[in-house]
């Protein structure tokens, strides 16, 4: 049994003290597939680094968050895209929008999402989309831009049912992480109409980790949690989650 991880964040600081150690275990546990995406200018380096150490499991992204979108967007991304030419990146990623933190660089933001999405059509890649309190505004992009080329992952799905089928009707992939496992969070219902055709599984570590881990850090490993608690609600075996969910990841990735 092989699983997925679609969305994880290896090179964190905090993995410092025992990265190798945890990637190798969740190789040993079967996890033999992790993508990274990339944050910024500065997250460069050691997620390529992790790269280099691990390249038949740790697949790297390329993109700017919204998060680190602000008065140097520019620069930054123009930085971003000279990696293009120096070596092969899966998906143009993590982007996207972020409401929650703040708006202050919101129209950058917007701009900076709908440059790197062309970045995705130009050199073919899948993108992988960063969504908080803006999944209509995505949706609505997305639907605007719409292309033969533009496909990929909404990134740690939160949104509703309607949202849902919006998003695969696109021709989109759900990224189901830990939400799953909280209490009321919801998901389970979002999903309910959703088939394991249109998702991948992910953990978004070092962040969100799903119980009974949560509130502590998140590891690929705990993978097979999610997958756990998604076979339950749709009612098969853990196995016909990972099969399906690694499936649907190779015809993103690629690989």
């Amino acid at each position: 049994m092989i699983l997925t991880d679609t969305h994880t964040h290896l090179y964190a600081e905090e993995f410092l003290s025992d990265r190798s150690q945890s990637i190798q275990q969740a190789i040993d546990a079967g996890i033999s597939r992790m993508f990274m995406p990339n944050i910024d200018v500065k997250s460069i380096q050691p997620m390529l680094d992790v790269a280099w150490s691990f390249p038949q499991h740790c697949f790297p992204m390329m993109g700017l968050h919204p998060c680190s979108v602000d008065e140097y967007v520019e620069e930054n991304l123009f930085q971003i895209h000279k990696w293009f030419k120096k070596r092969k990146f899966y998906a143009v990623g993590e982007i996207g929008l972020d409401y929650y933190w703040s708006l202050d660089f919101k129209d950058q933001q917007i701009a900076a999402f709908k440059k790197q999405l062309q970045w995705a059509i130009q050199f073919d890649l899948p993108v992988v989309i960063h969504s908080r309190n803006a999944n209509d505004d995505i949706i609505s992009i997305i639907t605007q831009m719409k292309h033969p080329k533009l496909r990929g992952i909404f990134h740690c799905f939160s949104g509703n049912a309607e949202q849902a089928k919006q998003i695969t009707d696109l021709g989109f992939y759900l990224g189901i992480g830990g939400v799953l496992t909280f209490k009321n969070a919801g998901l389970d219902k979002a999903i309910e109409a959703v088939s394991l055709e249109q998702m991948v599984l992910e953990t978004d570590s070092p962040y969100l980790a799903p119980v009974p881990h949560r509130g502590k850090r998140n590891e690929s490993l705990y993978i097979e949690i999610i997958a756990r608690k998604l076979a339950e609600l749709k009612n098969v075996s853990l196995e016909t989650v990972a099969q399906i969910t690694t499936e649907n990841s190779k015809k993103i990735f690629g690989i």
